[in-house]
This record gives C-alpha cells, structure tokens and sequence, in this order.
C-alpha cells in the first residue's frame, strides 16, 4: 500500500478557536479520498493544510513522506490545490493561460502540460477566446485542467462542481475518474453528497474539527442502514 498522504493528530488554530482539533486519516495513491462535513467543520482550513498555505499548530502532516511543515517546498512540486473560489486570468486566452500555469510550474515541460490540459478542459476551439466570454462550466473545466496537467501525484479539489448544470458536473467527475488511473490521488471536499457516493473510494465525515467517522461509503450505508451517503451524514454529523 502506497501512502500519499498521512495526516496525525493535525490540530490548526486560529487565535484562541481550534478549527481542527486532531484529525487523522491517509490518502493511498490512486485513492480519491472525500472530506465532507456541514460549513464550518474544518474542511476547508484542512485543506489549505495540505496544499502548505497555512501551518499547523500540532500533529503531523506529510505528503509523499514530505513534511508540510519543514518541507513544504518539495512538497509543492508534486501537488495541485484548486479552491472553492478560484478565478483566472480573464484578459487571456484559456490556452494562454494554461500557457502561463504550464510555464510557471515546468517550462521544460510546457507543452506537455498545455497538451492535456487543452485535452482536459475539452473547450475546442473556445480555448482560443478571453477567459471573459466563459460561462460558469468553461471557467471551472478550464480551472480543473489547470489543476490536473502537471500531473500532480496529490490533487487538492475544493468542490470541483459547485454551481455546475448536470451535464457540465458529469464532465468534471469523468476527468477526476480518468485521473486517478495513473496514480494520481485526489483529496475533494464536495456538499453534493451524489458526487462524493459516486466518486470516492472512502470518505471522512468532519464535524467541529473532529473526524467522526470514517470508511468506504458502502461500509458506511450497511453501517447505519442508510441508503445513500447523504443519510449516513444526516444521521452521523446531526
């Protein structure tokens, strides 16, 4: 078994709240793994963890065998973290920007990169206008195939398709599917509790900083006699 990520006893504060009060979980390689909880919970500042924008007050968190902490530089070359709120440049081009993500992270490596995140986004010849003219779907596939080009060995997806119609959301999840084969794992935070049943292979339900349960979403459902994995977090997180 492969560890990607291991997170122990990880305890943030903010002044004098502890937003996260000693979580523990791992992420395998080629896992997607889902955090899930009510607003509030500590998902998100998790998160942020893990994509090294915020210190920890205790435990222990490693990517890779990397500690976020001491190593957060090397940790970086090998993740991708796509927030809630992500915007792009909108004076570019989508291949424009990819360009300028693409070169940022590797120029060796450019047009490897642009290559599939153009294949990603799958916009066709809409990857040649101003990111301005998006609709909501285009911005966020453009924003995922940002995100998983530079073939990440972590991938960090805050709500991948918040505010997306069906058909757009389906494309998300179909990209996030086909990325895990190469052993990329991905660590999403998701409220549509169909795309976190439908996409995870397990899930951590948070609540008030804490884990409170743990497990493949059909362990969970057989657990509490659930039939979906929105029950299960009704009647785990209520």
């Amino acid at each position: 078994m492969d560890i990607t990520v291991e997170v122990k006893n990880l305890v943030k504060r903010y002044g004098e709240i502890e937003a996260v009060k000693g979580i523990s979980f791992t992420v395998e390689k080629g896992e997607i793994f889902g955090l899930i909880g009510p607003n509030g919970a500590g998902k998100t500042t998790t998160l942020r963890v893990l994509s090294t924008l915020l210190q920890i007050d205790g435990g222990v968190v490693k990517i890779l065998g990397y500690d976020c902490k001491n190593q957060s530089d090397k940790v970086r070359k090998y993740i991708s973290y796509l927030p809630e709120d992500a915007g792009a440049y909108k004076n570019l081009t989508g291949r424009k920007y990819l360009e300028f993500i693409a070169n940022f992270f590797d120029p060796k490596k450019k047009q490897e990169f642009m290559t599939r995140g153009i294949e990603i986004t799958d916009l066709g010849e809409r990857i040649d206008d101003r990111v301005d003219s998006y609709s909501k779907g285009m911005m966020r596939r453009l924003l995922v195939g940002r995100a998983l080009m530079i073939n990440p060995r972590l991938a960090i997806l805050d709500e991948p398709t918040s505010g997306l119609d069906v058909l757009n959301a389906q494309e998300i999840r179909r990209i996030i599917k086909d990325t895990v084969i190469d052993g990329t794992a991905i660590l999403l935070s998701s409220h549509n509790m169909l795309e976190v049943e439908f996409l995870c292979d397990r899930i951590a339900l948070i609540a008030d900083g804490r884990i409170i349960e743990l497990g493949k979403p059909t362990d969970l459902k057989k657990k509490y006699k659930a039939a979906n994995v929105e029950e299960v977090f009704t009647k785990v997180v209520s």
